[in-house]
C-alpha cells in the first residue's frame, strides 16, 4: 500500500510540476517579480532617472534668513516623514527672479522654486512653482518644512532668546499609563507596526491556499473526466487516492512558495548589484525598524512558543482545505461544478483575510474573538489577533483543537462521501447521494 501511495503522490505531483506550463508560468512570474522589484532601474534605462534629486530653489526676497532656516526645516521633514536616512532634495539659494526661473522649470521637471515674501498679515507668503503636478510626498515634505520656517522665521523675527528656542521645539515627554498593568507603551507601538506588517505575511498564505483548492480540486475531477478514476480506484482503495492527493497538492505549493521567495531574492539581488539600491534599502531599514521596535518587549519573548504554534495551526488548515477540495471535487461532474464549489471556500478564506487586515479596529469585540477559532480561517485571523494582544496562546491552542476536531471530521465523514462520488457521474440526486453516504457507516 506504502508503495501505491508514493506512486500516486509522484505522479501527481509530476503531473502538476513536470509540464510546460508549469515552467512558462514560473518563467513569466519571475520576469514579472524582478522586474518589479526593479522597475525604476528598467524605466531608468529609457531615460528615466528615479536616483536624481529634486532641486528646490530657494528666493529669499526677505532678510536672507530665510533659507538657512528652510534648509534645515526640510532636512528634518524628510527625516520624520520618510523610512529612509538620505535627503531627497538639493537645497540651493537662488539669485535671479522668479520669471527667470520658469525659464528653467519649463525644461526640467526635477526643479523646484519657492519664492518667500514679506506679509504683514501672514509674516510670509510663498510661491511654488513647478514644471506639473507633483507627488504626495514631495507636497507633504515641502508643506510640513513651509509651515515650520514660518514658525522658526517668527521666532527668530521676534528675538526670542535661544535657550526658550530650544525648549520651544524640545519634544513633549509623554508619560504614558495604562490601567492594564500588561500594556507598556512598547508593546504599543509593536501593535501599531506589526498590525500594518503582518496582512503582507499572510497574503501569501491565502494566495497557496487558492492554489491548493484549485490544484487537487482540477486535478481530481479531470481523472473522473476522462474516467482515469475507474482504473486508478479498481487498484488502490479511495482513502489512499485521497490522501495521495492532499500531500501532492501541498508539496505542489510548497514548491511554489519556495520559487516565488526564490524570485524575489533573485530581483533584490538583481537589484543590489545594478545600483538600484533605494528600495531594497528601504525595505530593509524598515524591517530592521520592526525587528527592533519589538526587540525586549513580551511579544518577542513568546515567540519561542508562538511561532510553533502557528505552524501547526497553518498546516492543520493546509490538509482542512485539501481534504474539502478533494471531497467537493469527487461529487462533481465537470469542472464548472467544481468551480461552483470551490467559490465558498474561497469567499471563507477571503473573508478570513479581510478580517485579519482590519483586526485592529474590532478590539475588545467577542464576536471577533470567537471567529478566531473558526476552523479555515483561524490560521490567518488568529495570529493577527494575536500580535493585537486580543487573545492569548490559550486562544491558539484552542483554534488548534477545534481545526483537528474538523479535519477528524471531515475525514470521517468525507471519505464517505469521497467513496460514493469519484465513482458518480450523474448529478442527478446528488446531494441525497451524498447525505445518504455520510450517514452509511460501511460503504
Amino acid at each position: 500500500m506504502r508503495n501505491k501511495l508514493k506512486f500516486l503522490i509522484k505522479t501527481s505531483l509530476k503531473r502538476k510540476v513536470d509540464t510546460k506550463w508549469f515552467k512558462i508560468v514560473n518563467i513569466v512570474l519571475c520576469l514579472i517579480i524582478v522586474c518589479a522589484l526593479n522597475i525604476d532601474s528598467i524605466i531608468s534605462f529609457f531615460g528615466g532617472d528615479f536616483n536624481e534629486k529634486m532641486q528646490v530653489y530657494v528666493i529669499d526676497n526677505m532678510d536672507g534668513n530665510v533659507y538657512d532656516v528652510f534648509s534645515s526645516q526640510i532636512n528634518a521633514s524628510t527625516t520624520m516623514l520618510t523610512t529612509g536616512t538620505d535627503n531627497d532634495y538639493d537645497i540651493k539659494k537662488y539669485d535671479k527672479t522668479l520669471e527667470e526661473a520658469k525659464e528653467e522649470v519649463k525644461d526640467n521637471k526635477k526643479i523646484i522654486v519657492l519664492e518667500f515674501n514679506d506679509s504683514k498679515e501672514n509674516v510670509m507668503d510663498v510661491t511654488l512653482l513647478s514644471k506639473e503636478y507633483m507627488d504626495l510626498k514631495d507636497m507633504t515634505i515641502l508643506n510640513t518644512a513651509i509651515n515650520n520656517t514660518k514658525v522658526a522665521y517668527s521666532i527668530i523675527a521676534y528675538n526670542i532668546n535661544p535657550e526658550d528656542l530650544a525648549k520651544i521645539y524640545e519634544g513633549v515627554d509623554v508619560n504614558r499609563v495604562f490601567l492594564d498593568e500588561e500594556k507598556n507603551d512598547t508593546s504599543e507601538n509593536t501593535e501599531v507596526i506589526m498590525s500594518t506588517v503582518f496582512p503582507v505575511v499572510i497574503l501569501p498564505f491565502f494566495m497557496l491556499t487558492i492554489i491548493l483548492i484549485q490544484m487537487i480540486g482540477a486535478e481530481v475531477n479531470d481523472e473522473k473526466t476522462t474516467r482515469s478514476m475507474e482504473i486508478i480506484i479498481s487498484n488502490v482503495s479511495p482513502e489512499t487516492h485521497l490522501t495521495a492527493k492532499i500531500i501532492a497538492g501541498n508539496l505542489f505549493v510548497i514548491i511554489q512558495a519556495v520559487l516565488l521567495v526564490a524570485y524575489a531574492i533573485i530581483g533584490f539581488l538583481i537589484r543590489r548589484y545594478t545600483g538600484g539600491a533605494a528600495i531594497a534599502g528601504g525595505v530593509s531599514d524598515y524591517i530592521v525598524g520592526v525587528v527592533d521596535s519589538i526587540k525586549g518587549t513580551p511579544f518577542m519573548a513568546t515567540l519561542g512558543y508562538v511561532i510553533p504554534l502557528v505552524v501547526i495551526l497553518l498546516i492543520i488548515t493546509f490538509i482542512a482545505y485539501s481534504l474539502l477540495a478533494g471531497i467537493l471535487a469527487a461529487m462533481t461532474t465537470n469542472i464548472e461544478d467544481f468551480q461552483q464549489l470551490q467559490t465558498p471556500m474561497v469567499v471563507v478564506s477571503l473573508a478570513g483575510y479581510y478580517l485579519a487586515m482590519l483586526a485592529g479596529m474590532f478590539k475588545g469585540s467577542l464576536f471577533i474573538r470567537l471567529l478566531s477559532y473558526v476552523p479555515l480561517i483561524s490560521a490567518i485571523l488568529s495570529p493577527s489577533l494575536l500580535v493585537l494582544g486580543e487573545i492569548g496562546v490559550i486562544d491558539v491552542l484552542i483554534a488548534i483543537l477545534i481545526s483537528i476536531g474538523f479535519v477528524y471530521l471531515l475525514i470521517k465523514y468525507g471519505i464517505r462521501i469521497y467513496k460514493v462520488g469519484i465513482l458518480n457521474y450523474s448529478s442527478k440526486d446528488l446531494w441525497k447521494k451524498m447525505f445518504k453516504a455520510m450517514k452509511t457507516k460501511k460503504v
